[in-house]
């Protein structure tokens, strides 16, 4: 590498991530698409292992988000921080992962083999009825709140994030993030309640 070379890739890397993804979406700079992953691989495969619980699979997970981040960066538009962009992508990611894996380990699941020896048709047929219902209910609240409401939300109740880290993904004040909390919440509270009044 000549001095010009390693001039420029000097200045890459002071470069901040937006410089980065304007570059990648103009250029497709291979440099600069090894500084972006080299600055957020490991915080894409720490979120995966803390869902999947399993090193093999997190890397591959890592590795299929880091492409999908890559084929979307023309998306992204600077209304947020860049790190949370990524966030938001890796946590749905993985959770439609671990939704789909959920399906199919319920449909051959040892406990269904089972129960049905024991329990009526009609029986296991009303339960999963009532398990379909409140998935659908929660996901039908979750598309009716704005998707920083969403995340937010999934964040604390489902990844168990502190407010200490929630405030630096979002770079809020500590009230400002449960002030957003608290009125996410209500929000919630507040769709379930013409939603679903009668419903059990």
């Amino acid at each position: 590498m000549d001095l010009e070379d390693r001039t420029a890739t000097l200045t890459l890397d002071k470069k901040t991530d937006e410089d980065l993804v304007s570059l990648v979406v103009s250029t497709q700079n291979e440099y600069a698409i090894s500084l972006l992953y080299s600055r957020y691989s490991q915080k894409i495969f720490s979120r995966s292992l803390s869902f999947v619980k399993d090193r093999e699979i997190a890397e591959d997970l890592t590795h299929d988000i880091f492409m999908k981040i890559l084929m979307s960066l023309a998306s992204f538009k600077g209304k947020s921080k860049f790190s949370t962009w990524i966030y938001s992508i890796t946590y749905n990611y993985c959770v439609d992962f671990l939704r789909k894996r959920q399906k199919v380990r319920f449909q051959q699941s040892e406990f269904q083999k089972e129960t049905d020896k024991y329990v009526s048709d009609e029986e296991i047929a009303d339960a999963r009825e009532l398990q379909e219902i409140k998935v659908e209910r929660l996901m039908t609240i979750l598309e009716d709140i704005n998707p920083e409401e969403k995340m937010i939300l999934m964040m604390k109740y489902r990844d168990g994030l502190s407010i200490k880290q929630i405030q630096t993904i979002f770079d809020l004040s500590e009230s400002a993030v449960k002030m957003r909390l608290k009125r996410a919440k209500e929000k919630v509270k507040k769709i379930h309640g013409k939603k679903h009044k009668n419903v059990l």
